[in-house]
């Protein structure tokens, strides 16, 4: 049976001044358990880069580190043990001397821990009576001294006349002094440069003067009326005690702050009026990686601009935006703009930014991207303006790339909540909240957006999406009807064409198959007219490498394209699928159906099929009868050729029939009744 830990009278803590070299450093008292040691380096507690051995030694063991402490380094190993009591002995059972051993050293070991921590405590002397221990009322010594009486017990003392200590130690372990000078130059106020901050002195120098001079400046509490802009430089920060720090321009005839460079930060405050209340561009140097957070705007013609301005190589890019609030702008609440030759603020961030009109008219939009590109987002993003707006959302004609999640849109009087200009080019919109009676989503940009779960009444709308794997429980296609005549060329913006030729021969171009990668189309002759619709191909050969003809009603043809030709994957020659034709003369042959009856009454015909080789000819089959009673003949001819079997062949009576065929070089007659 082992031997349990006994507990000498050691003090629980050594230390070490350490030389560089030395790694291994041993205590000589006990611990029960690895954890029951804790490591400090001048002071600073360690948890990890040791190792420490002989738990449950009475003499103790040793800590191992795994890089020598630098020399100089006071290494303290210190056992310091949870003063509880996690076991119990059963009532009645069994009664164990190594149980009763352990928790009595426990016991121990915990009482010369507190004796140590007694030690380090001031205390009276033991030649010494014991007075007053207990420090006097919080109210009664608050900003006083501690101080003795004449009995030597405890008072607070007054500070007047006395002289403040020329240094300040903070509390805490590693602190260092420094002078009061020191201390007091880590925060610079506007009111060290000579600010009021009563919303009647003019504060404008006081605070211009603070930011030439220092990095951080700090805004307290207060009202500052500022007559002219504010100008951030590179890297500088203006900071506030929350929205009681308050920059307040005379009038809007000037912007109120200005950043024209990068990396700067500006936090935690409010801004009243100014023409824009804070504007971004590339003037200095490249405008980017600027940081606005807990801001409040109020009363601004415009919010917060970002302009890409006149130089692209200094563009408007990476900014981001935090928490900012714009109470009732004239104009915009927040708007992404170019006014000169640069480029287009791109790639700037906004979370959890709010546009609010409050009852007040604003002629523009809550957050308008005019010009901008490739991931601008808006995060969590709100515009709840008036119905004298011209959107909750508006993404402009220069727009590319917009992102939009979380938007939540408000107002009335059909203000739209998105609108998408003619121009916005792949806006994306992710779980859009419409609250105005406007459009959800005022598309003018031919599709040129993505939605998920957006909009009404399609939630969703995807552009040019590749799917692995898709269970369809509903699917719809975008149809397009077609009533014309002549010519009409498809674009790419549907795939199922409803087509009457009523009016006339009608043509349909296909895209060029070179356009239409993967493209899938159909086009189908609804009327039962007796016009031929030709489906052909622009600049190409056409369905197959040639025309396709649908001559009855109910005719379709679905075809996709492979990127160099377009092929039919799907046709029909419906019921009925016949030509009626009374007349007499030449009657050309057109291919356009499989079957033509033909009645000769009025005199003489002549039905003349295409040449063998004519691509509508090629490889089909056609039958020819004669309808009518009369002696009229139809002779079967063949344009610019011999005829079937290399002659004309003539139906002389009712009922006489020929049916043939082209193998591209000549007709054959397949069957006839003569």
């Amino acid at each position: 049976m082992p031997e349990h830990i006994k507990m000498p009278a050691v003090e629980p803590v050594v230390r070490y001044n350490a030389n560089g070299t030395q790694t291994a450093f041993s205590f000589p008292f006990p611990i029960f358990a690895s954890e029951d040691l804790s490591v400090f380096l001048n002071g600073a507690q360690q948890i990890s880069g040791f190792a420490i051995t002989g738990a449950g030694n009475t003499s103790g063991g040793m800590v191992t580190f795994s890089t020598a402490p630098a020399s100089g380094v006071i290494v303290t190993l210190q056992r310091i043990l949870p003063i509880e009591r996690v076991t119990d002995f059963l009532e009645g059972g069994d009664f164990s001397a190594l149980s009763i051993n352990n928790e009595l050293d426990y016991m121990v070991a915990a009482i010369q821990q507190v004796e140590r921590e007694n030690e380090t405590a001031l205390r009276y002397g033991e030649h010494e009576t014991p007075g007053v221990s207990v420090l006097p009322d919080r109210a009664v010594r608050a900003n006083k001294a501690l101080g003795f009486d004449g009995n030597g017990d405890p008072v607070a003392v007054s500070l007047e006349g006395s002289m403040a200590a020329p240094d300040f130690t903070p509390v805490g372990t590693g602190a260092a002094t420094r002078t009061s000078h020191d201390k007091f130059s880590d925060l610079i106020s506007v009111k060290d440069f000579g600010a009021v901050g009563d919303g009647l002195a003019n504060d404008t120098v006081a605070i211009q003067n603070a930011l030439a001079a220092h990095d951080a400046v700090f805004l307290p509490k207060g009202t500052y009326l500022i007559t002219s802009t504010i100008t951030l430089g590179t890297r500088k920060t203006l900071f506030g005690a929350g929205q009681k720090s308050v920059i307040k321009c005379q009038s809007n005839a000037f912007n109120a702050i200005e950043i024209p460079n990068g990396f700067t930060t500006l936090q935690n405050l409010r801004i009243e009026g100014g023409n824009v209340a804070i504007k971004l561009y590339g003037g200095a140097s490249e405008c980017v990686q600027n940081t606005v957070s807990d801001v409040q705007i109020f009363a601004p013609n415009i919010g917060v601009q970002l302009d890409g301005y006149n130089d692209t190589n200094k563009p408007c890019y990476w900014n981001n935006f935090e928490r900012v609030l714009i109470d009732q702008p004239v104009t915009h609440g927040v708007h992404l703009t170019k006014t000169g030759a640069g480029d287009t603020p791109n790639a700037n961030k906004f979370h959890a930014c709010r546009v609010y009109s409050h009852g007040a008219d604003i002629t523009g939009g809550g957050f308008y991207v005019q010009h901008g590109a490739f991931n601008n987002s808006f995060i969590d993003c709100e515009a709840n303006v008036k119905g004298t707006a011209q959107g909750c959302f508006i993404i402009g004609a220069g727009s590319d790339k917009t992102l939009l999640v979380n938007p939540f849109a408000e107002s009335n009087n059909s203000v739209p909540n998105i609108k998408l200009e003619a121009g916005s080019i792949e806006t994306s919109i992710f779980n859009l909240l419409s609250a105005s009676d406007g459009a959800a989503i005022w598309d003018l940009s031919g599709g040129q957006y993505t939605a998920y779960n957006a909009g009404f009444p399609n939630k969703n709308r995807l552009q040019k999406t590749t799917v692995t794997d898709m269970n369809a429980t509903l699917q719809r296609f975008d149809t397009e009807f077609i009533d014309s005549s002549g010519t009409v060329n498809l674009d790419l913006s549907h795939s199922v064409h409803l087509v009457s030729s009523f009016g006339g021969a009608l043509t349909v171009n296909l895209p060029n198959a070179t356009s239409a990668v993967g493209v899938m189309m159909v086009v189908k002759k609804i009327d039962s007219s007796a016009n031929v619709i030709t489906i052909a191909e622009t600049s190409g050969a056409g369905p197959d490498g040639r025309s396709y003809t649908l001559g009855a009603e109910n005719d379709f043809a679905m075809m996709i394209s492979n990127g160099a030709e377009w092929f039919v994957i799907s046709s029909n020659r419906a019921p009925g699928n016949t030509r009626f034709h009374d007349g007499s003369g030449t009657y050309d042959i057109d291919m356009a159906v499989d079957t033509y009856l033909l009645s000769s009454f009025g005199g003489a015909m002549t039905a003349r099929l295409p040449p063998a080789n004519a691509a509508k000819a090629v490889g089909r089959t056609i039958t020819i009868k004669k309808t009518d009673v009369s002696a009229n003949a139809i002779t079967v001819t063949e344009q610019g050729g011999s005829g079937p079997d290399q002659s004309s062949q003539v139906l002389n009576a009712q009922y006489k029939a020929i049916t043939v065929t082209s193998d591209g070089g000549q007709w054959f007659v397949v069957s006839k009744y003569l």
